[in-house]
């Protein structure tokens, strides 16, 4: 397969992918891991027999679901401070701005709905850590949230791969495709925010 992601799974294995799933969903600095494409290539490599799809969905979900509670918890205890932090290569306040304007607008919806936004999917659970959202009410959410986006693109992968003959010439177009999707949604509240000006 020619995607660039496909060697780099392979050679990280199954640990490598729980890593870049629990370090998008949890790490500030991780929002540049491509958790999408990620998901979609390995349910790709499963549908050839590179990975087992199972161990693959468990995994990553329980990456999602344990990154998530850890944004949360960095939101909880640095709280105010994030918002005052200064802008760094990694870290830019519109990137937290983002998830606010997106947590306003879906409530506790959004840590479900972030996980398939990227960007938003990293600073959602902070925000509402910050916010000082019921860890209960958070816990329910991050869980069906982890588990959808884990399981869908993963699933997504795998019935393509299993479908579509000589899948892997066509791996970049729709990995292409899977992040034109992914953007969509900030490209759209982006113009939609312009418009109203």
């Amino acid at each position: 397969m020619d995607s660039s992601l496909i060697p780099i799974i392979q050679t990280v294995g199954y640990l490598g992918i729980f890593g870049m799933v629990f370090a998008e969903s949890g790490l500030l600095v991780g929002f540049m891991l491509p958790g999408d494409t990620l998901l979609f290539s390995a349910g790709l490599l499963a549908a050839s027999g590179h990975l087992n799809l199972w161990v693959l969905i468990v995994g990553t979900s329980i990456a999602a679901i344990i990154g998530d509670s850890v944004g949360y918890w960095i939101g909880k205890k640095a709280g105010p401070s994030l918002f005052c932090r200064k802008e760094s290569l990694f870290f830019k306040q519109e990137y937290l701005e983002k998830a606010i304007d997106f947590f306003a607008k879906h409530g506790v919806k959004t840590i479900v709905l972030a996980r398939y936004v990227p960007i938003v999917r990293t600073f959602a659970p902070v925000v509402a850590g910050a916010a000082h959202m019921r860890y209960r009410t958070f816990v329910v959410f991050n869980i069906i949230g982890g588990v959808l986006w884990c399981t869908s693109l993963s699933l997504l992968g795998f019935y393509l791969g299993e479908r579509i003959p000589s899948i892997d010439r066509y791996v970049l177009p729709v990995v292409g495709g899977i992040v034109v999707l992914s953007f969509a949604p900030m490209v759209v509240a982006v113009i939609k925010r312009k418009l109203s000006r």
